[in-house]
């Protein structure tokens, strides 16, 4: 992914010392929701992102240099993931994630790939998807699924 000039948003790559940082930001991003539905443990929520922390898919993503928020892509057999895409509430509603999400979505079609995404029902994070084309295509207890297909990208000339 590169840099999104308009906005100054760019991305910024993680290791695995960061992982304190993200889990901070994850929770920071979702307790609104999770509260919401009765689902807030910060302990539940680091264990489980620490699961599946692999540094080489996340970047941090970066608002005039200042982190806020995280990206995860993985690629999985014939669709990439987008696993995780969190933006901490002072930079939430301006933008931000719409410009990350159109850099992933940029990254799916230019490979040829679907994306795939898991929100938590409840939280707007569903309306967010189903407007830059993903569409529900199964349910769990606590998420509901989404999938884009490609869109075809015209050659450069």
């Amino acid at each position: 992914m590169s840099a999104i000039n308009a906005m100054n948003v760019t991305f910024a790559s993680t290791t695995s010392h960061d992982a304190d940082t993200l889990v901070q930001i994850r929770i920071e991003a979702m307790r609104e929701s999770l509260e919401r539905i009765g689902r807030f443990d910060p302990v539940r929520a680091r264990e489980r992102f620490l699961a599946s922390f692999d540094p080489a898919c996340c970047r941090y993503i970066l608002v005039d240099g200042e982190k806020a928020g995280f990206v995860v892509v993985r690629p999985e057999s014939a669709h990439l993931l987008l696993d995780h895409l969190y933006i901490v509430p002072a930079h939430q509603g301006k933008g931000v994630g719409a410009a990350v999400l159109d850099a992933v979505l940029a990254d799916a079609d230019a490979q040829r790939l679907p994306i795939r995404v898991g929100a938590l029902r409840e939280s707007a994070s569903n309306r967010f998807y189903q407007r830059h084309g993903f569409v529900k295509i199964a349910e769990s207890e606590w998420d509901i699924y989404y999938l884009r297909e490609p869109k075809a990208v015209l050659a450069q000339v």
